[in-house]
């Protein structure tokens, strides 16, 4: 998997919210928003992407982190066998109204719609960071 690098996705037009969302679970498992949310708010610039992935994937499966941690080369082999969506997909960006940086070492971190540090990085002022736009929701039409 490519790391993505010096990259900053936007809110996704289509998103429902105008300021940042703190995701909340909806039924017995946490949901991949409240999962990813979790992991980048404790530890922002923390993971990459690979990282995220995998650790989303180890939590929703409910694997303890003794045997996550013990099964990782098996389980990223298996788990990046196929391709994955990068965070322009995730529904943080798409459904909670959370910007996402990659700096230059592909490390993750979240700002919310509304913060400075959203609008400096959504305007260019991220000092040589591409902009993107998270994927709507919906089709038009």
């Amino acid at each position: 998997m490519k790391a993505i690098t010096h990259t900053f996705v936007l809110v996704a037009p289509d998103c429902p919210v105008t300021a940042a969302v703190v995701p909340v679970a909806k039924g017995a498992g946490p949901t991949v928003a409240v999962i990813q949310y979790e992991l980048l708010t404790a530890r922002p610039y923390s993971l990459t992407l690979e990282d995220l992935i995998f650790e989303t994937h180890t939590r929703r499966a409910g694997l303890p982190k003794e045997e996550a941690k013990s099964r990782a080369a098996e389980i990223r082999a298996a788990l990046f066998a196929k391709p994955h969506a990068c965070m322009r997909a995730s529904p943080l960006p798409k459904k909670y109204g959370w910007g996402v940086h990659h700096d230059e070492a592909g490390r993750i971190a979240l700002y919310g719609f509304e913060s400075d540090e959203y609008r400096r990085f959504a305007t260019g002022a991220g000092g040589g960071v591409e902009v993107v736009t998270a994927l709507r929701s919906k089709r038009d039409g």
